[in-house]
């Protein structure tokens, strides 16, 4: 596989459409759909849980990012792999975390299409960004990144 098949011209991943705008518009178009209210399990006490959980998921994976002088932007280079914190235990917490804050949202809302949109958001990251990252990092990094692949899950 040429590099160019896998990585921008600044040398990181070739993502299609930022993670954060995926998300952002399964939020702003649940938002605006009608009805589908959310039942007790997803409230806005529940809601609020996710959310904070969410943002606490994606506040410790930045905070490694920073500690290793790295830019979360996938389409920057990966001067290397980052494999402490929450990255012990998944490769993606920021997409996961992502996830947990938009479900929070939902619920916090009291907007049920909102809830259901997250797990879309996350199946259509996985395609636009996941699987690009990974061709992106096994490229760059080989047997290492394909062992970590082996030790740790991708989401939960």
């Amino acid at each position: 596989m040429a590099d160019n098949d896998v990585q921008t011209k600044q040398g990181g991943a070739r993502v299609g459409v930022p993670p954060p705008l995926v998300f952002a518009a399964a939020i702003l178009i649940g938002a605006f759909l009608p009805g589908l209210r959310p039942r007790v399990w997803l409230s806005a006490p529940p809601g609020a849980v996710l959310m904070v959980l969410g943002a606490a998921l994606m506040g410790w994976a930045l905070n490694w990012f920073r500690r290793s002088g790295q830019n979360p932007n996938p389409r920057l280079p990966s001067p290397e792999l980052i494999e402490r914190g929450p990255y012990r235990f998944m490769r993606n917490p920021m997409y996961v975390g992502l996830t947990l804050l938009t479900l929070g949202i939902g619920g916090l809302l009291a907007r049920g299409w909102i809830a259901l949109l997250a797990p879309a958001a996350l199946i259509a990251v996985h395609y636009l960004a996941v699987l690009p990252e990974e061709r992106y990092l096994t490229a760059k990094f080989g047997e290492s990144y394909v062992l970590y692949k082996t030790r740790v899950r991708r989401y939960l």
